[in-house]
Formats: C-alpha cells, sequence, structure tokens
C-alpha cells in the first residue's frame, strides 16, 4: 500500500463498466508480421465501455508508428456480463488474443489459455500488491489495468447547500443522519431554486448486478476477507456483517426516488444512475467510483469538479474507508499465433511505459496507474484526488470480489438482492441463498 500512495501521488482517474461493443482496427510503420509476411492482426476484447473511444485511439497510436499491424477493439460491459460474453467468444472458435481477467477465480478458470507475463520487462515496475490477484504457482497471469477506489460519490455543493458538514460523518450514524437532513431539505423544497432537477437522495442501480453482486458485497466482505486470494481460498462466506450490508443497500433504496416502489429499482441501469442521474443533479449521491468522473465531466464539467467520495460504513466493523483494487487485468491468449501474442505484449508495454502511451492512460483513459514512473504525470480530476486522500491517510479496505466464486456476485447476490427489493425473500434468504450457493461453488 506504501507504493501504491506513491503513484498516486502522481496520477490519479479511472473507469468502470456500462454496456456497448465498438470495432476499430489500424496499422503502419515498423515491426511485426506473421510468418508468411503478413500484416498481424491482434483482437481485443475488453469491458471498460466508458474508455472504450479512448482505447481505440491508443490502439490507433500505436498502430501508426508499427507497420503491418492492426489492432481490433471490441468492447462489452456493464449490463452485458463480461464474462459470459468472453465465454461466449472463445466457444465460437473467435478467439480474442487480448482479453480481460478479474482475480484468482479467473486465472484458475483461463490458465490453460493464459501466457505467463513474469519475464516482461514492466513487471518490475508494478506498484506493490497489484499482481497479487494474478500470480499464481509463481508465475505472472496478467496486467493490471489501473488502481480504482469507490464508494458514495457526492456533491459537495448540494451538501454545503443544504447546510451539511461532510467533516462530521465519520460512520454509518452520522452518514444516515446527513442523508436524513438532506431528505428533508429536498422534501421541503428548500433547495428547489438552486437545484431545480434535484429530486432524492440517493439513485440505486439494482438492474445492475455488478454494482449491488459485487460491489455493495465486497463492502462487508472486504472485512471478513483480507484479500482475493483469501476470499478464493475460503470454502465457505460467513457474511459476519450482514446487518451492515442491509443497512447499506436499505440506506439507498429507502431515500431513492423509488423508496415506495423499491421493485421499481430493479429497472434502474448505470446510465439512469450517473449520466442522468448525479451528473444532472438529480440526485446528491450514488454508489461508484473514480471511474465516474470523465462520464460526468461529458455532462457537466462544473458538476464534476464539485464530487468527493463518503466511505460506505459498515454497522459493526471498519466505518470509515474506502474500497481500493484493481477492475481488472489483461491476459494474452497462449492459442494466439506467437506474433500475435508478441505484438498483444508489445502494445501492452508501450501503453504503461511509453510517454505518450502514459499520456493516454493518464489523461485520456484517466487511470490511476498500477505502475511506478509516472512523476511527470499530476492528476487532473476530483475523484482521483478523493482517492488518493484515502489511501495517503490509510483508510482503505481490499477488493475481494475477485476472488467470489464464478458468477457467485452477480448472478447470486446480485439476484437475491433484486429479489428482496421486490418484496419476494426477506434480507435473511439473501444472506442464506448465497452462503449455500458459495459453499456448492466451492465444493
Amino acid at each position: 500500500m506504501r507504493s501504491i500512495k506513491k503513484i498516486l501521488t502522481a496520477a490519479m482517474c479511472s473507469t468502470l463498466l456500462v454496456s456497448s461493443i465498438g470495432l476499430t482496427g489500424c496499422g503502419s510503420k515498423s515491426t511485426a508480421t506473421n510468418a508468411d509476411g503478413g500484416k498481424v492482426t491482434v483482437n481485443m476484447f475488453q469491458f471498460k465501455v466508458e474508455t472504450a473511444k479512448e482505447l481505440e485511439e491508443a490502439a490507433k497510436t500505436y498502430c501508426s508508428k508499427n507497420d503491418n499491424v492492426k489492432i481490433n477493439v471490441e468492447t462489452v460491459g456493464g449490463g452485458n456480463d463480461y464474462g459470459a460474453a468472453l465465454r461466449a467468444k472463445i466457444q465460437s472458435g473467435e478467439e480474442p488474443t487480448l482479453f480481460n481477467i478479474g482475480g484468482p477465480q479467473d486465472v484458475k478458470d483461463w490458465k490453460t489459455r493464459l501466457v505467463d507475463l513474469s519475464g516482461e520487462s514492466w513487471v518490475k515496475n508494478a506498484v506493490d500488491g497489484v499482481l497479487d490477484g494474478v500470480t499464481m504457482d509463481n508465475k505472472i497471469y496478467g496486467t493490471p489495468y489501473s488502481i480504482e477506489g469507490y464508494g458514495f460519490v457526492y456533491n459537495k455543493a448540494i451538501f454545503k447547500d443544504a447546510g451539511i458538514d461532510v467533516s462530521k460523518i465519520n460512520n454509518y450514524d452520522t452518514l444516515e443522519k446527513a442523508v436524513k437532513t438532506l431528505d428533508e431539505k429536498i422534501k421541503s423544497g428548500a433547495l428547489k431554486e438552486k437545484y431545480p432537477k434535484l429530486e432524492a437522495v440517493f439513485e440505486l442501480p439494482a438492474k445492475e448486478t455488478w454494482v449491488t453482486g459485487l460491489h455493495t458485497s465486497n463492502v462487508p466482505l472486504g472485512q471478513e476477507f483480507k484479500s482475493a486470494t483469501d476470499a478464493y481460498n475460503a470454502k465457505k462466506v460467513d457474511f459476519k456483517y450482514k446487518d451492515g450490508f442491509k443497512a447499506l443497500i436499505d440506506l439507498q433504496a429507502n431515500y431513492s426516488k423509488n423508496s415506495e416502489s423499491k421493485s421499481n429499482l430493479n429497472a434502474v441501469d448505470y446510465a439512469t444512475q450517473v449520466g442522468q442521474g448525479l451528473a444532472v443533479e438529480r440526485v446528491a449521491m450514488i454508489q461508484q467510483g473514480n471511474w465516474i468522473y470523465n462520464e460526468v465531466k461529458k455532462v457537466d464539467e462544473k458538476v464534476a469538479e464539485n464530487l468527493d467520495i463518503l466511505p460506505m460504513p459498515v454497522k459493526g466493523g471498519k466505518e470509515d474507508s474506502i474500497s481500493i483494487g484493481v477492475p481488472m487485468y489483461w491476459a494474452v491468449n497462449n492459442k494466439a499465433s506467437k506474433e500475435e501474442q508478441k505484438v498483444a505484449k508489445d502494445f501492452l508495454k508501450w501503453l504503461y511505459t511509453s510517454e505518450k502511451g502514459k499520456d493516454f492512460v493518464v489523461n485520456k483513459l484517466f487511470f490511476i496507474p498500477p505502475f511506478k514512473g509516472y512523476d511527470n504525470f499530476k492528476p487532473k480530476d476530483s475523484l482521483g484526488a478523493a482517492v488518493k486522500r484515502y489511501v495517503d491517510n490509510k483508510k482503505t479496505t481490499p477488493w475481494v470480489f475477485m476472488g467470489y466464486p464464478t458468477g457467485w456476485g452477480m448472478e447470486s447476490v446480485g439476484k437475491q438482492i433484486q429479489k428482496y427489493l421486490s418484496g419476494e425473500i426477506k434480507w435473511e434468504d439473501v444472506i442464506n441463498r448465497s452462503k449455500a450457493k458459495w459453499e456448492s461453488d466451492r465444493k
């Protein structure tokens, strides 16, 4: 974590998921050719929709310097299950050269297709800890995308105008008090003149089971397990902080537009929450991370610069920290030709170690770099700065959801939460069914 702190001083920003598919190709000046002398084509299948265009631009820039190289970028994420899409892609026989894996469980699932990257030059510059999730049998099977942090992203101006002193929010009880105060101000019309669209404190996108089933569940489980590897090795999950988990879901649901009809939350998606919610000041706070900065900026730059992050406090546990981790890793497919593998690795090296690549990473992709050597690239966004602050103050908990059983977070926990919100089951059912599924998956 000490090394992560150092890197964060140099560069902030980042990403997430949504859904869409894009494709691009490129080619130009200098090395790689296939054995038959033809152009080397690298197909990339990746999950970050919100930075897809910028990644395509990076690929084109790389190709402009490398003759006989073509890189196709295809993107699937968010409302679409990337893991399922990747499996379908490979089963169809259209195997990408570059694809994404999430951590120890994905390493196990895809190990027969993963190139060992231990010998690559950039590995030695990785920030301490970021390679742990893809290290198995002393081999490194992935290159980290970025470092990200999440919690409750809130509009500082709205909180200030509601008379709320954010510095006094340091646990669940003080957060709940602030939420109730803001809710009263909204309903009374006290903020209507300055924020005419403001209708609720929160927007909860329960349709996006990665939000609830992965990220929300990680907040309590990130205190039950020490790391993704710890979660991966666990035969059962206890849900030690199940009441705190429930409180976080209930708080967002009870102070949303759909508080009286919570089943409607199951139709709320990422776009409604971010671009049509926080960005237009229709809501004051959402559960997301520093990756939304660019999305909000595209809608309203002033709002984007007014954002900060509050912890998602777990009652009975650690209440003053945000979750920090690596969203995904780049993996190189060993089923691709040697020439294709070589280009894929060279592209990753260029992206994360060249001056031009670093500029893309920090200033266009808005990533917090997972590698050292970014001292000349300064942070430019409010949420990246917020993540840095928590890291500096050692107020962080780990991402462990990459160690969940395959599909468990989204397909089990997330869908059980949808049933809870619609009134079909009780919270105890969410917990008991999720525990049982974890144990059966680990057998």
